[in-house]
């Protein structure tokens, strides 16, 4: 059993159709860890680009810096929520969210909800995305 399956178990109901770039659900063992939403700017808290997508991606990097410093990555995360400012512009360019997940996170997907909101803290964010990620006990 390798680590992430001992980690983390998906839970899709019996005749439910699959979830597309998501999973209904996932039951974790380990320690939590609890990230505050990241927005996509640097680690000086600057933002290096206004596109969506670029934001996107920086967010998710942001994600992964946080977690290194408890020893985790991606594989480790359980659940996303995302908040964005222009649904209209995120289901647009799905594709290019995709490929910007993909570029940070692989083919791991967690639990994940995304809500349009009227506006974010950072005037030029136009995502945030928070995390919960579980890391495995040494036993």
């Amino acid at each position: 059993m390798t680590t992430q399956q001992a980690l983390f178990k998906f839970l899709q109901p019996e005749g439910w159709k699959p979830a597309s770039g998501y999973a209904n659900g996932i039951m974790a063992e380990g320690t939590l860890i609890f990230l505050a939403g990241q927005v996509g700017w640097n680690g000086q808290q600057v933002f290096e680009s206004d596109d969506l997508i670029d934001q996107i991606r920086q967010a998710l990097e942001n994600i992964c810096d946080i977690l290194a410093v408890a020893g985790a990555g991606p594989e480790h995360v359980m659940r996303l929520t995302w908040y964005v400012v222009d649904k209209k512009d995120y289901t647009a360019r799905l594709r290019e969210v995709g490929k910007a997940y993909r570029s940070v996170f692989g083919r791991h997907f967690p639990s994940m909800t995304m809500v349009q909101v009227a506006g974010l803290v950072e005037d030029r964010a136009k995502v945030e995305i928070e995390a919960t990620a579980v890391l495995p006990g040494t036993e």
